[in-house]
């Protein structure tokens, strides 16, 4: 229930567990560099409990949008502690949280495997079908994706609207993606995960569309009987040209992309890209180490476009630093390979800042998640910066063991700020140095030659002579060809 405080707690049937969660409208101190404004926007537009959840025949594609108010857990604990269970029906809640849910109940069963029926057992459809009468929810969220026999089966058994792990997952996606390319990629992995799915309720699909012959069925009629095309056929075709033109949208947006990589690597410029679990604070970070006002909130997956901010080390060297979507575990397949040219970044990068939440209950699970993800899109190969965050909010135990485990980690708070001149020095150590050390004298008319030097080299020393500016630099391969007439002996 929640609480006047704005918490929500869990009480998990057959054990004496109870989680406290904070809502995520509960924030303050929001920084004015934190997308304040953006932020107040998406809570003016937050959903409200009480309204209809009735389902709904809508005679273009269906789509089932998600309207969760007043939702029941349910999860099934096949494999690892009893700790991994409960922490996946607490990150469960989060994520419905996220999604502007009240959260009144969780449940989990202990299986070596899901009910290939019902997700969960028969016995426990029963409880679960109490629980759901006398908490009121009007939704179950189950920790998993269901086939659609199982999404069937368990709505026909409990009377309300079931939804798995990965709409849920999705639904918060097209919440909060705001870019062109953000919006098509939502898209497109709502309608892949839609397609298998898609059927009718009542006898709405079964309807046929056309035809005066024999056969109409009980969706036809006198004048309208025969070999049509039914009302599902028509939908899926209309997915499946909806998808293939999704794919060409985000496939022209991928060349744009390639074309802003080609030109940054044309100028040697060193990508660094932000990655983590989501709400482990990528973006507060951003924020922090370069000023970008990007939107923070205490809410998983609250920024999905990337953006990507131009720094410089104290050296002068010029990098930039990329934020990404967050991960989670057991992310949606859909997801993946809807967002894999924007993972694909990832791979493209110098160095990958990997930020994990030092106060979350496993932080070494984040790592493994995210790290899965990153092989799976072919970034396990880069170069990789582990950052603890919110160390500020973290137990000192905590922090002690994950010292032990990452001694090579830096540990930071991009709250308050603690630890962030580290991070910036071993960042700039970590990132490529240009390789061609060189000393030349360039005219005084070539100005911007000695700025461009500035920029892009690494300039150890500077005189001014007669014949022009000295300079001891270190330069990159297209910049040293540049300098070639000015090389002093």
């Amino acid at each position: 229930m929640r609480s006047p405080s704005g918490r929500v707690t869990i009480g998990i049937q057959g054990g004496t567990l109870l989680r406290t969660f904070h809502a995520v409208d509960d924030l303050a101190d929001i920084d004015a560099t934190t997308g304040e404004l953006e932020l107040e926007d998406r809570h003016a537009l937050r959903r409200v409990a009480g309204l209809s959840t009735e389902l709904t025949d809508v005679t273009e594609v269906e789509y089932r949008q998600l309207r969760l108010e007043r939702v029941v857990l349910v999860g099934v604990w096949t494999e690892g502690t009893a700790e991994d269970a409960d922490n996946s029906l607490i990150e469960l809640a989060a994520l419905a949280e996220t999604a502007g849910s009240l959260v009144l109940e969780g449940m989990i069963q202990r299986r070596s495997k899901p009910d290939p029926a019902t997700f969960v057992g028969s016995g426990k459809v029963s409880e679960l079908r109490d629980m759901v009468t006398s908490t009121g929810a009007d939704t179950v969220i189950c920790d998993g994706e269901l086939s659609p026999s199982q999404l069937r089966n368990l709505e026909q058994r409990v009377k309300v609207k079931v939804v798995d792990r990965t709409a849920l997952i999705l639904d918060i996606f097209a919440q909060h993606a705001k870019s062109k390319e953000g919006k098509a990629q939502v898209e497109l992995a709502q309608l892949e995960y839609l397609l298998p799915r898609l059927r009718g309720w009542g006898e709405t699909l079964s309807r046929q569309t056309g035809g005066s012959g024999r056969g109409g069925g009980a969706g036809g009629g006198v004048g309208v009987r025969g070999p049509g095309e039914t009302k599902l056929e028509t939908d899926r075709r209309r997915i499946n040209h909806r998808i293939a033109r999704l794919r060409r949208e985000i496939k022209a947006l991928r060349t744009v992309r390639a074309t802003k990589r080609a030109r940054r690597n044309r100028n040697d410029i060193p990508a660094v890209t932000i990655a983590g679990y989501t709400n482990a604070g990528k973006s507060s970070l951003l924020n922090r180490l370069t000023g970008a006002g990007v939107l923070v909130e205490d809410a998983l997956f609250a920024t999905l476009d990337t953006t990507t901010r131009r720094a410089r080390t104290n050296d002068g060297r010029v990098y930039t630093l990329s934020d990404t979507v967050g991960f989670v575990r057991h992310l949606p397949h859909q997801i993946v390979e809807a967002f894999r040219s924007t993972l694909e970044e990832v791979g493209e990068a110098d160095l990958v800042v990997h930020v994990v939440d030092g106060a979350h209950p496993d932080p070494e699970e984040q790592v493994r998640a995210v790290r899965e993800v990153l092989a799976e899109v072919g970034a396990d190969g880069v170069p990789e910066l582990l950052v603890v965050n919110k160390i500020d909010t973290a137990d000192e135990e905590t922090l002690l063991r994950l010292k032990r485990t990452w001694p090579e980690a830096v540990f930071v708070s991009a709250r308050s700020g603690r630890g962030i001149d580290e991070l910036r020095a071993t960042l700039e150590s970590r990132l490529p140095r240009p390789a061609v050390e060189l000393r030349v004298v360039v005219p005084y008319d070539r100005g911007e030659l000695v700025a461009q030097l500035h920029r892009r080299a690494k300039v150890l020393s500077t005189a001014h002579i007669a014949e022009g500016t000295a300079l001891h630099v270190r330069v990159d391969q297209a910049l040293a060809a540049e300098l070639a007439p000015y090389i002093s002996a």
